[in-house]
């Protein structure tokens, strides 16, 4: 069975892991057809004694610590799955003027959290969602949760900044719609 992953906090703040460690890494920990995506924590995999993404997402997580000595946390998805969230993208996707993410997570609960707590503070600065302009939008959905932000703001915008915060990190990690796409390219989920 194939399974996408998406490795959080990779090729950044002094993680470094290179594609070819990577397949191999996780080809020494059992999978097979691993391609990794991008050269930035994208891989899909296959592994047919795996009963669950919870039990992939365990074997994964527990390689990249071993050969890579870091603190590792990965969302684990079907292509089926990836391609749904793709598919149920709910702004324009052509808009020249933003970005178009996904916030995929680990932990349901927590990713509502993180969401309700963005839209309090929102309501309390009288800061609007708006679907049909510029501004950043973010939009939960269940086990993901779709954000769009203007262009050149995706580190600064208030959405970007709390997402970032630590005590998120170990549950959720963000692709561009543009990434998911590739992802299912490769995965045979488009």
């Amino acid at each position: 069975m194939k399974w996408v992953v998406l490795l959080r906090g990779v090729n950044v703040n002094g993680v470094t892991v290179r594609s070819a460690a990577l397949s191999a890494c996780l080809q020494e920990a059992g999978f097979t057809g691993v391609r990794s995506v991008l050269a930035s924590g994208n891989v899909v995999l296959e592994a047919d004694d795996a009963h669950s993404a919870q039990d992939v997402r365990s074997r994964v997580e527990a390689a990249l610590r071993s050969a890579f000595g870091y603190e590792a946390w990965v969302v684990v998805l079907t292509p089926q799955r990836l391609a749904e969230v793709a598919a149920a993208y709910p702004f324009a996707r052509d808009d020249e003027h933003v970005h178009p993410y996904v916030t995929f997570t680990s932990d349901p609960g927590r990713l509502a959290a993180l969401a309700a707590e963005h839209l309090e503070d929102d309501a309390e600065n009288h800061v609007e969602n708006h679907a049909d302009d510029d501004a950043e939008a973010v939009v939960l959905a269940g086990d993901v949760l779709y954000w769009r932000c203007p262009k050149g703001a995706s580190t600064d915008t208030p959405f970007a900044r709390r997402a970032g915060a630590a005590r998120w990190k170990p549950f959720v990690t963000t692709r561009n719609l543009r990434t998911v796409g590739k992802l299912l390219a490769v995965a045979g989920g488009a």
